[in-house]
């Protein structure tokens, strides 16, 4: 694919009727639509119907999707087709996504735009996808859909995002995102063209004695084959680019969240995700039973939307977290929170026996049942406080 505007290199429209699908197949087309034309990934549920719907899609839209050796394989595959300007995938699950961590920073480093899809079993790679195991001080977006039209929406997003910032951007999936059949239409996403990939390794600068250099590294062979008189490594002014980077990209992206109730809420539920639809459900029936609770859900996890998360927890008596892990973006709360509100985590990692993020705790009844009884011991001890109880 040649370097050019997002606008010129946009694929025809899909027929964008509503169809049911399951979230793999809506996940693959929304990437297809949104310009994809290489997807490099390995076997691994919940995430191989993603790579089985792209090895059967792609080649129709021109693209190629390859099933590789590994993991290791599948990101680097993606790296170098991201290096010539072609937008480019990979994915796995939260124990692949282990192994792509050393190429996700450098992918950072070497400012290359790259989506890659987390379809997680449970909610425990939460650290991994935030924080990073990768080396170095890097950071890049990451979006959490909570059902398939979301999905298929932040998805499409992260192919605009990825190429307007040179990073990759991952988007947080589940066991239930990608098999929940939903109604869903899918067409040609619709974003600001952005600028030509002059960047991109296309071999016209070869031989040229100026070729085009993209490292996770340095600069610094090429500005000493200009005769530049700062010529050599110095990687601490390389990082300290890349970070000034990083901070102008969290900083400009405005975190996204959805929220309700949460004006007079005595409790605040967090939740993000598939479980972030069950705690809404939740909320909005035990607001039809007068109890007074909001609900927040994080959409970005990077940049997190600590601003929106505080400004929902003023006024209430608690602010409960559900994860389905042992508690991790319990951490983000806190720090958004800064003690001015109790927080308690109401979740825990919940699997069936085959380990793939079937919670037998998701489910609206179960999380009812926890929100109030946390509303009503922050009653309780509201009561106590103002002296209308207690011994």
């Amino acid at each position: 694919m040649t370097a050019g505007t997002r606008e010129q290199n946009m694929p025809a429209a899909i027929p964008n009727a509503a169809r049911i699908m399951p979230g793999s197949t809506a996940i693959a087309e929304a990437m297809i639509a949104a310009g994809c034309r290489f997807f490099a990934g390995y076997p691994m549920t919940p995430f191989t119907e993603v790579l089985e719907t792209m090895a059967a899609r792609l080649p129709e839209a021109g693209g190629v999707c390859v099933n590789a050796e590994s993991e290791l394989e599948a990101v680097g595959m993606a790296w170098g087709a991201a290096a010539t300007g072609t937008p480019a995938a990979t994915g796995s699950t939260g124990q692949g996504l282990s192994l792509m961590q050393e190429s996700l920073a450098e992918i950072v480093y070497a400012r290359l735009p790259l989506v890659v899809l987390n379809m997680a079993r449970a909610q425990g790679d939460y650290f991994q996808a935030t924080r990073g195991g990768g080396h170095g001080d890097y950071r890049h977006l990451v979006l959490a859909p909570c059902d398939v039209p979301e999905a298929v929406e932040l998805t499409q997003l992260a192919f605009h995002l990825a190429e307007k910032w040179r990073s990759p951007v991952l988007v947080m999936g589940d066991y239930y995102l990608a098999h929940t059949h939903q109604s869903v239409a899918i067409g040609r996403p619709k974003f600001p063209a952005l600028p030509a990939r002059e960047w991109a390794l296309d071999g016209s600068s070869g031989g040229t004695g100026a070729a085009k250099l993209i490292s996770p590294l340095s600069d610094a062979k090429q500005r000493h084959a200009a005769g530049r008189a700062d010529a050599g490594y110095d990687l601490a002014e390389f990082y300290h680019r890349h970070v000034a980077v990083m901070e102008r990209m969290v900083a400009e992206e405005p975190p996204r969240h959805e929220a309700e109730f949460t004006e007079d809420a005595e409790v605040v539920v967090v939740a993000y995700g598939t479980p972030g639809a069950y705690l809404r459900q939740a909320v909005r029936e035990l607001r039809a039973e007068g109890r007074r609770v909001g609900y927040i859900r994080p959409i970005t996890l990077v940049p997190f939307p600590t601003e929106a998360v505080a400004e929902a927890a003023r006024g209430a008596r608690v602010v409960a977290v559900y994860e389905n892990n042992q508690g991790q973006m319990l951490d983000d709360v806190r720090l958004a929170v800064l003690g001015t509100v109790p927080v308690r985590f109401i979740g825990g990692l919940s699997l069936d026996p085959s380990g793939f993020g079937i919670a037998p705790d998701l489910d609206v009844a179960v999380l009812r049942r926890r929100l109030a009884d946390v509303h009503d011991a922050a009653l309780r001890d509201a009561g106590v406080r103002n002296g209308e109880g207690g011994s």
